[in-house]
Formats: C-alpha cells, structure tokens, sequence
C-alpha cells in the first residue's frame, strides 16, 4: 500500500501542470532562505521600512523570531524559512528588480512606491501600503503590475508619470 501511495505521489508531482515538489525541499529552502534574508534587509533598508513594515512584508513573525532570523544571517549561519516566507522574498526581489528597469534612478524609484498612484490596484494609495499590508496578495499584485509595465503594458499616471507618453508603433525600430 505505501508503495502505490509513493507511485501515485511521484506521477501527481510530475505532472505537466504540477510544480516540482522538490522545489519546497528543506535543503532546498535552506540553501536560499540565508541569502534572501539578507537581500531582502538591505532593499527593506533602501526602501525605509521600519520594523512592523518588515515583518509585515515577512508574514508577520513574532518580534523574537525575526531578530534570530537576522542575527543568524548577519552572522552567517543557514537558517531554513517556510515557503510562505520564501514566496514574500521573492515577490519583494521582484518588486525591486522591476523599479530598477523602469526607473533606472532609485530615488525615482522608492519615489514610486511612496507616491499615492491611481491605478486600480492601488485606488488613490502609495503602492508601498499594499507591499507592506502582510498579506501575498498585496506583494503579488505589486509585483505583477510592475512586471506587466516592465512588459508594455501602460501604467496609470501618478505624479511622477504625468509627462510620460506610451510608445507608439513608429516608435520601435527593427534593425
């Protein structure tokens, strides 16, 4: 019985529309919660949050747990996160990496996350109070509305955009 259950559990995780559950191996974790944890306190740093905004973004650990997560990075000890706070890294690395292509100037860029904008996601709100309001669903949307404008997809001005213009066809140029 346990072997039909394991051969079931192995073709269910191959599937074509199934993700690799080795991905959410704890040595797999492992090896990327260190430096994640670091990464993402020196953007935390850049961007100016304070500690309830870090934890937020992190998922809300106890006081305790997010300073034995830092010491232990800071010192250079692996540690291993949960998923959850791993999906929260990535989505704040890809945040980051998408302000810096399309604002090549950072200030412009903590600019924008500070800025109330008025496109739909953000309803009249700083981009950075969904990042920071603890749940994915706040990280993911931020993260994918810069994707999306780092794709072509025209952002709604906010105060800093008002002078841009979208690109027009007979603006691309093949060579």
């Amino acid at each position: 019985m346990a072997r039909a259950s394991t051969a079931r559990q192995q073709t269910i995780a191959k599937g074509p529309d199934m993700l690799d559950v080795g991905r959410f191996a704890p040595a797999v974790r492992r090896r990327l919660s260190a430096p994640g944890l670091r990464t993402f306190l020196a953007i935390a740093d850049l961007w100016g949050l304070d500690e309830q905004q870090r934890r937020l973004v992190l998922g809300l650990p106890s006081r305790s747990t997010y300073y034995n997560w830092i010491k232990a990075v800071r010192e250079h000890r692996a540690i291993t996160l949960d998923v959850d706070v791993l999906l929260r890294l990535s989505a704040v690395l890809g945040i980051h990496q998408a302000l810096g292509v399309l604002y090549p100037d950072e200030g412009k860029a903590i600019s924008w996350l500070n800025t109330p904008n008025q496109a739909m996601p953000f309803a009249g709100q700083p981009p950075l109070r969904l990042v920071t309001s603890g749940t994915q669903d706040g990280l993911l949307t931020v993260r994918r509305f810069l994707d999306a404008a780092r794709g072509g997809i025209y952002m709604s001005p906010n105060e800093l955009d008002r002078e841009f213009l979208p690109y027009s066809d007979d603006d691309v140029i093949f060579s």
